[in-house]
């Protein structure tokens, strides 16, 4: 059951006021109700914000009626009511207890305006890799219909722009020829290739501007988001990452990169992510005695963690004591490698032994199935590779109920993995 607030009523995910005046206060200010939007979706904060707004609103009510007796005892309002009418308006508004709606109003913002408050507030709030997705799909939108005042937007706006982003090429973000293009400019350019986006990365772009339209209606400038009526046909088909096999793992160690071998391992043979290896420092590596050395991934000045979860402690492989060995004796351990240069690096060698299916996360995936063989529990492995709600066979949630496995059981898991001969 929705929470019920006096004057106040919840349209999409934002709550809004509204209480009319009455009729001999409607006279003077010119508007028959207080209209605002509260700016919030949660039920108590718009009940605290409602109150405000009805003392604001009874405190109008009682100045407009005071300052409308002393008006009315003037010859002016028999003999010039409008100007009596307008001289009232003018010494309520100084007084600061009243404004006038209907004299004052402010001008619309464009989507432009929106748009780039929107993105100054994600950059604080996302990481690096998170706000340049989001920049990109907001910033089509914006380069399209960033004159237009943001009131301009509905359903046909919404059908066209998904029109436009569905006729862009996967060329668009890999050449330089194509930054800092329109959303126009980019169609006229992917018009000279047969390749098109996929439906995952069209919805992803549509997705992220409807979160922005949903920011704009939570500030008030819009009541609904105009653009959740327009339905997305394309089919999503699921595209997972494939599974290395072991020859194609041998292929790549065989190549012996020389940059990307040492990190290659590790994800190899710790099932971390590419972010958490390249972010490693020398103090992350522990000693606990006869188990020998555990890297703790950990959030440090490198890089944050994509979840809570992947906080974790990490048995060091036997086959990673010599790579780990010869890697810097303090700070980073890969002091010249990104996430970035990783990606980009393993594409090229991919290319080069024509390995399509295979991605960097593909190495994450290679230790989890080889857990997998080797009969260990789903839910020990989830808190090995930093997977969050592992969960047991019957179903217990093991981040509630259970403080993990021991180090020796995490040794013993890790010790089973063995490279392909």
């Amino acid at each position: 059951m929705s929470a019920s607030i006096k004057y106040a009523y919840l349209k999409g995910h934002t709550w809004l006021y509204r209480r009319h005046y009455p009729r001999d206060v409607t006279v003077v200010t010119g508007v028959a109700a207080l209209k605002q939007s509260l700016k919030t979706g949660d039920p108590t904060t718009a009940r605290v914000r409602a109150a405000e707004l009805n003392a604001s609103f009874e405190a109008q009510v009682q100045a407009v009626r005071s300052g409308a007796e002393r008006a009315a005892s003037l010859p002016e309002w028999v003999d010039r009511p409008a100007a009596a009418l307008g001289h009232l308006r003018a010494t309520l508004e100084a007084s600061g207890g009243v404004s006038f709606q209907a004299k004052t109003v402010a001008p619309v913002a464009t989507v432009a305006d929106l748009g780039r408050t929107y993105l100054d507030r994600r950059s604080n709030e996302l990481r690096p890799s998170g706000f340049k997705s989001v920049r990109y799909s907001v910033g089509l939108f914006l380069s399209k219909y960033g004159r237009l005042p943001v009131t301009a937007l509905d359903r046909d706006v919404g059908r066209e722009f998904l029109g436009l982003v569905a006729q862009l090429s996967p060329v668009i973000g890999r050449s330089a020829n194509t930054r800092g293009l329109t959303l126009d400019q980019l169609v006229r350019f992917s018009a000279n290739g047969p390749h098109r986006i996929t439906a995952r990365t069209q919805r992803r772009i549509w997705s992220q501007v409807n979160h922005w339209v949903d920011w704009v209606v939570y500030e008030g400038h819009l009541e609904a988001n105009p653009f959740r009526s327009v339905r997305f046909d394309p089919k999503v088909r699921p595209a997972p990452y494939a599974v290395p096999t072991d020859v194609e793992v041998r292929r790549l160690l065989g190549h012996d990169d020389p940059v990307l071998r040492p990190v290659l391992l590790t994800c190899l043979l710790t099932g971390m992510r590419a972010g958490e290896a390249v972010g490693l420092l020398r103090e992350d590596l522990v000693t606990k005695g006869n188990l020998g050395r555990f890297v703790h991934v950990r959030p440090n000045e490198l890089r944050l963690l994509k979840t809570d979860a992947a906080e974790r402690l990490v048995p060091l492989h036997p086959d990673l004591d010599p790579v780990f060995d010869r890697l810097p004796s303090s700070g980073p351990l890969f002091p010249e490698l990104t996430v970035n240069a990783v990606t980009k690096r393993f594409s090229r060698v991919r290319d080069w032994l024509v390995l399509d299916q295979l991605v960097f996360h593909s190495t994450r995936k290679w230790f989890i199935t080889q857990c997998e063989r080797t009969g260990v529990p789903e839910h020990w492995t989830a808190s090995l590779v930093g997977h969050q709600s592992a969960r047991s066979e019957n179903g217990i949630t093991y981040g509630i109920y259970s403080a993990g496995i021991s180090d020796e059981q995490k040794r013993g898991i890790v010790d089973q993995i063995r490279l392909p001969a």
